[in-house]
């Protein structure tokens, strides 16, 4: 009599980066007649997740490359302002120290190329100030750092998750940052892709929570995740540095990081190649929950947000603490920021400079002095 077929045992090799070479036995239908030669056991190679070629993360950095160097063209420093760094350099020389620290332009220049500038915002309709200010940067020291962590921190997820889910994650983060930042900080000029930075942490932090089934060191990889994010945060608790932007963007990707980047739990993914197994749901029930709870959030948070910046509401008149989450005042650093402030008389070629906060004042032999060449005179006479 011939015997009774039993189910063969399949191994199902996973793909992926958080399983990589980790075999699980699974039940499926008898095995094919060319697997005799292995009894009762054939491997089954599953592709869990599709790898994609980073593209659009180098692009970003090649396109923030270009707008500051066009900045710097158009800053001019030898035409606009009376004293020069790396003169060498031409038209595209640095600003002095005492105005600008990070080797870069003047905000005269920051606000003419798009930097939030709130006012601007509010009383001229230049909502558009609030994308733009992401591709801007303050200098070389504030272009390197972001880049370099842009490529750091991007690449990785662009090669997981693809270009579209990416770009969109840190777009949208950026936009988010730019309205914390301009509801908080509303006298000076913010510019730079630290919003959108941030949001790709958040994005990161969420993607690792949502996808939480399908991680092997979980506890290992939340607590390295968790003081990245931490000590970078820390930083924003230093004078010029905009915390909120980078708080706004954080907030902004770690919502969207629920929506974009949630994942196809493993069950579902191995009963496409055992026809034996019981169907399973594509996602978990918490993972939907987060999905709309965390879509619905981001909406409403962004919309108010906008709303309430258009309409030129200071939120720190409705929070009195809130301002110590982007500068904490020690007696080696001053968390005044507020710009400079001079008035001016000008006598036939002689330009008399007078600093508002200090009484200092200067006397300059130019005729004509530009808005630029003025307020690089008045920060130095501040300072």
């Amino acid at each position: 009599m011939e015997r009774e077929q039993r189910p063969s045992q399949v191994q199902i090799r996973i793909n992926s980066r958080r399983h990589s070479g980790v075999i699980h036995p699974l039940q499926s239908s008898p095995a094919p007649a060319s697997a005799a030669a292995s009894p009762g056991v054939y491997p089954v190679e599953i592709k869990h997740f599709k790898k994609w070629v980073p593209w659009l993360i180098p692009l970003f950095v090649v396109a923030n490359t270009i707008v500051f160097v066009i900045t710097m063209y158009v800053n001019n420093c030898p035409k606009n302002s009376v004293s020069c760094i790396a003169t060498f350099l031409g038209r595209f020389s640095f600003q002095p120290f005492k105005e600008n620290p990070l080797l870069g332009p003047s905000s005269y220049t920051l606000q003419k190329m798009g930097g939030v500038d709130v006012s601007k915002v509010v009383d001229k309709d230049q909502g558009w100030r609030l994308i733009t200010s992401n591709w801007l940067h303050a200098g070389v020291f504030h272009l390197l750092a972001n880049m370099l962590s842009l490529l750091v921190i991007g690449i990785r997820l662009e090669r997981e998750f693809g270009f579209v889910r990416i770009g969109l994650l840190y777009v949208i983060s950026g936009f988010g940052g730019s309205i914390l930042s301009g509801l908080f900080i509303q006298s000076n000029i913010s510019v730079g892709a630290s919003g959108a930075l941030f949001g790709l942490l958040g994005g990161m932090l969420s993607e690792l929570i949502t996808n939480w089934t399908l991680y092997s060191n979980k506890l290992a990889a939340l607590l390295t995740l968790l003081v990245i994010i931490a000590v970078n945060l820390a930083v924003g608790i230093l004078p010029h540095v905009d915390n909120f932007a980078h708080i706004g963007g954080f907030l902004s990707g770690f919502l969207l990081g629920f929506v974009f980047l949630i994942r196809p739990q493993f069950g579902w993914v191995s009963q496409r190649y055992t026809p034996a197994a019981a169907d399973k749901p594509k996602f978990k029930m918490y993972q939907c929950i987060l999905w709309v709870v965390s879509l619905i959030l981001l909406i409403i948070g962004l919309t108010v947000g906008l709303v309430m910046l258009l309409r030129g509401v200071d939120a720190n008149d409705h929070c009195s603490w809130c301002h110590y989450l982007s500068c904490v005042p020690t007696s080696s650093w001053s968390c005044n920021t507020q710009p400079a402030s001079c008035s001016t008389t000008q006598i036939g070629n002689q330009l008399t400079i007078t600093c508002s906060s200090n009484g200092k004042h200067g006397v300059y032999m130019l005729a004509d002095a530009s808005s630029s060449q003025i307020q690089g005179l008045c920060v130095e006479l501040c300072s």
